[in-house]
């Protein structure tokens, strides 16, 4: 596990002498705290100081989209908003283009909701909802679009209404988004990337091989292996992930509502069936995650104390009405994803946790 940026002494009682000591890097800091009021109690052991750069044992608090329900979702614009409000981690999803470069965009194909063309018209789809796929598009003729301002006669425009455009923001890569944090030396933040990829709808992006490969080397040659965590609901991509880069924590996505559920025939897992492990966190558990992320409406308090029992982090999403945020804290979740980081940090405030630094940007 990586470590946060975290300065800890612990003094420990030898032979009647204070010795300062320091936990080894490999385990957890949590662990080293727990463990040390656990020996103080036994009188052998003090704290003499924990300082928090970014918060022992934190809560994780994550900008869904950047910040979807403030700025244009999946920009660098959303994202500098999440920074500027103050978040733990950069929520976000990406896709492949057709040569080759890791572009963050939630749909495989440009949403017509909120993409216009190089002469500022709307885009005109064949398909409803569906433009060109992003496999089918260069970098360079995928930047002709403009991504910045929702179409006022889509019901998407009525759920975010408090969505601030800007005009003439572009589809990012997940390279420039690495350098825009790496530049305003936001060293504390972290990215939790979701694959987009569907297996029924093989036809729509790379394979799931393509797109780890290209993943991992953008985040390699970034060299944010220590701050990323890879999510999906398509499973295939997170054992991969396992497979080829171990040190990046894998984030298992899950949806059980009326009209969707991926886990109910092996399809999206990987092959894990719920039915062979008795419950979620323990299906998760078994596929090697080290977090489960539920839909907030399936999730339970006791789900989650099951999840944490097996050593899972639980991090719901997308949390955005204010009584959800506070119930899932007072749960005790690890964190939770939200279209307004700003509602998230106000509840996690309320509640005396640990807030992540606030980003001063440099325009």
């Amino acid at each position: 596990m990586v470590q946060n940026p975290i300065t800890t002494v612990i003094w420990t009682r030898q032979n009647d002498r204070m010795t300062q000591t320091k936990p080894p890097s490999s385990t957890p800091i949590c662990s080293h705290f727990d463990s040390a009021i656990r020996r103080f109690r036994k009188g052998w052991v003090a704290i003499s100081l924990l300082m928090l750069a970014t918060g022992a044992c934190a809560f994780d608090l994550q900008g869904h989209r950047g910040a979807r329900g403030l700025a244009p979702e999946n920009t660098i614009p959303a994202f500098e908003r999440a920074l500027e409000i103050g978040v733990t981690t950069l929520e976000l999803d990406i896709g492949v283009t057709a040569d080759n470069v890791v572009v963050i965009a939630h749909d495989p194909y440009l949403n017509p909701a909120f993409t216009r063309d190089a002469s500022g018209q709307w885009l005109k789809v064949a398909t409803p909802g569906r433009g060109p796929t992003l496999r089918s598009l260069t970098l360079q003729q995928l930047q002709a679009y403009d991504v910045g301002r929702i179409h006022p006669d889509v019901p998407y425009a009525k759920t975010f209404s408090t969505q601030q455009p800007v005009d003439g923001t572009r589809v990012p890569t997940l390279a420039a988004l690495f350098a825009r944090v790496k530049g305003l030396d936001a060293g504390h933040i972290r990215f939790n990337i979701e694959t987009k990829i569907n297996p029924g709808m093989p036809d729509d992006t790379v394979g799931p091989e393509a797109m780890v490969n290209a993943l991992l080397t953008v985040v390699r040659e970034a060299g944010m292996v220590p701050r990323v965590t890879i999510q999906s609901f398509d499973w295939r991509t997170l054992q991969l992930v396992q497979k080829l880069e171990p040190r990046i924590p894998t984030v298992y996505l899950t949806i059980q509502t009326a009209n969707t559920d991926n886990l109910k025939d092996g399809t999206w897992t990987a092959g894990f069936k719920l039915a062979d492990h008795g419950s979620v966190p323990k299906m998760v558990k078994a596929a090697g995650g080290a977090v489960w992320s539920p839909n907030g409406g399936a999730v339970t308090e006791p789900l989650v104390k099951e999840a944490q029992a097996l050593g899972l982090k639980v991090i719901p999403w997308t949390v955005n009405a204010p009584a959800e945020l506070d119930k899932f804290i007072a749960w005790g979740v690890d964190g939770l994803i939200s279209d307004y980081p700003d509602r998230l940090r106000e509840a996690v405030q309320k509640r005396g946790l640990p807030l992540p630094a606030i980003v001063k940007l440099v325009r």
